[in-house]
């Protein structure tokens, strides 16, 4: 069955503005990873996404996210973890996403890394995390707030079976969304610091993604724009 035309359509807008925004702050559109974010989708509608080319997947709902993952084996397809995450989860959470977005407590990391002594099973990679910085004042936003990210980057880097890849935030509700990602992008620099290579940056969705594209980021996570409204979930 072909994908519907609606969904196609959506797929290729998105993918042009991204190009576009690519373009307009002189980094190649090839540098951008978009993640679309499926909560509450169907896993047909997934499969369509992947027979349009779309192989990144983000979801925010653990049980949700594992039966989907389980379902879709055949797909190959490389799911992003983007909601916040319990630590009593964390492994679960592991068997199935490869790429964390919210990981921002040091107790988090503690039950995400390898025991000491441990080795990691063969074959299996490191997982991909970023850390989501807060940058509101509002506790329940989630993030780790921007005066105590160096002292998690440093155990984000130490932490085995890890690999610290760089920094997320969402943009605060009020306020205008380039300068908040502004924000981000010289957050990201001081990780950089402490982890050369930790230069990702997850930040933007489906009403702000040109913005932040414009400061830096190279993961998208984007909904709306292109699943379309989101089924009820009862």
């Amino acid at each position: 069955m072909s994908p519907d035309p609606g969904l196609a359509h959506r797929v290729t807008a998105v993918r042009e503005a991204v190009q576009a925004a690519a373009r307009e702050a002189g980094r190649d559109p090839a540098e951008l990873t978009t993640v679309v974010v499926t909560k509450f989708q169907p896993v047909s509608l997934v499969r369509e996404l992947a027979e349009l080319g779309m192989r990144d997947v983000g979801e925010s709902r653990h049980q949700e996210a594992r039966e989907k993952a389980a379902e879709l084996a055949d797909l190959s397809l490389s799911w992003h973890f983007v909601g916040q995450l319990q630590g009593k989860k964390a492994r679960q959470v592991q068997r199935y996403a490869r790429v964390l977005h919210s990981v921002d407590r040091e107790s988090l990391l503690d039950a995400l890394a390898l025991p000491a002594g441990a080795e990691a099973e063969p074959g299996r990679p490191e997982t991909d995390v970023f850390l989501q910085v807060n940058l509101t004042d509002d506790p329940a936003r989630g993030g780790v707030a921007p005066a105590a990210l160096e002292s998690l980057a440093e155990r984000a880097e130490a932490a085995p079976g890890l690999r610290l890849v760089g920094v997320m935030a969402v943009a605060p509700r009020e306020g205008e969304p380039r300068q908040a990602f502004a924000t981000l992008r010289g957050l990201s620099e001081r990780v950089q610091r402490i982890a050369p290579d930790a230069t990702a940056i997850s930040a933007g969705m489906s009403g702000d993604f040109r913005e932040a594209i414009l400061e830096g980021a190279t993961h998208l996570r984007i909904g709306t724009a292109i699943t379309g409204i989101r089924p009820d979930p009862r």
